[in-house]
């Protein structure tokens, strides 16, 4: 059994008693529209809003006792934050985690709410990363990265092992990428589960770190504009696992426009009467630009998070075409 697998069913059967297995649902106006059989991974609806728990839990449930009683830290732009702090409380342990400044309010709460300590450096993911991960080194305490990490990616992929059953004849998955590690650790099992499997990343043009690297070949650090998909915003530390992984498994990248994301996010909203955030409409709007490109796919759709607070949702929804 190829080893993504193997660690993939280790952490699914270790998080098992935490988790929801969130529902896969057929979208019916996407379907037609696309003339394929598209499906959302309501991810949305997992405790803490986001699958981040997946391989936050993954990382703390695998700390031995002596770890988990010092604490941990993470890095975190609001749902890796969330995660760790709700991993902390079932392990029962501290959690420290470091924000971007300019991070969601909603978010920021969210993981106070949890119990963790939050501590806001920098104006970027990147440098409350490095933050974080000196902290975690001059107090050795453990660090958990929102992606660059082998462990977490594996706590990610657990979500491929479940579209697999939900959706026996899937060929084809797309998933908004910021750092990478839900893409990577999905298509990495999803490949070893079908090498043919076409396993498509998305991105929002104002944010296309991933794309301008593998253009590049390396990762490069650009700036990015804002965007409302807060969840994939941000700079890739430069010696990030995922970005081989992506390299090496994913087929084809798309980028949308604000505008396309916004739209897939109200029509959404609107029939389904489920919150989503920017990331999971980064997602929606590349399956719409793809269109006549997927006839015949059975394609899934992950639907990465529900964490968009009121004064954002407003103004998607009132935004004028």
């Amino acid at each position: 059994m190829p080893q993504q697998i193997e660690a993939s069913q280790l952490a699914a059967t270790r998080i098992a008693p935490y988790i929801i297995t969130t529902p896969a649902q057929r979208m019916r106006h996407i379907s037609q529209a696309c003339h394929a059989d598209v499906w959302m991974k309501q991810e949305y609806l997992q405790h803490t809003g986001s699958f981040k728990l997946r391989g936050a839990l993954n990382a703390v449930l695998s700390l031995d006792a002596h770890q988990r009683a010092r604490g941990v830290v993470a890095a975190s732009s609001g749902n890796h934050g969330a995660a760790v702090a709700y991993a902390c409380q079932i392990a029962n342990c501290r959690a420290t985690i470091f924000v971007p400044e300019q991070a969601a309010p909603v978010k920021i709460a969210a993981m106070r709410d949890l119990g963790a300590e939050v501590r806001l450096v920098g104006n970027d993911s990147v440098i409350s990363e490095a933050a974080a991960r000196d902290y975690a080194h001059t107090h050795q305490l453990p660090y958990i990265s929102p992606y660059n990490d082998e462990i977490i990616m594996a706590g990610q992929s657990t979500l491929a092992l479940e579209i697999l059953k939900q959706i026996p004849m899937l060929n084809t998955v797309i998933i908004a990428v910021g750092g990478g590690g839900l893409i990577g650790g999905m298509a990495a099992v999803l490949k070893a589960h079908n090498p043919q499997m076409l396993i498509i990343g998305a991105q929002p043009t104002n944010s296309a770190v991933m794309v301008e690297s593998l253009r590049a070949g390396h990762i490069v650090d650009i700036p990015s504009d804002d965007t409302i998909s807060d969840g994939t915003v941000g700079g890739i530390e430069l010696d990030s696992v995922t970005f081989a992984q992506y390299q090496q498994y994913v087929d084809m990248t798309v980028l949308v426009s604000e505008r396309e994301i916004v739209t897939a996010m109200r029509d959404y909203i609107n029939r389904h009467h489920h919150l989503i955030e920017g990331a999971a409409g980064v997602a929606l709007a590349a399956t719409t630009k793809l269109g006549a490109f997927l006839r015949g796919k059975v394609v899934a759709v992950i639907g990465c998070g529900a964490g968009i607070g009121v004064e954002r949702l407003c103004a998607v929804m009132h935004e004028h075409h």
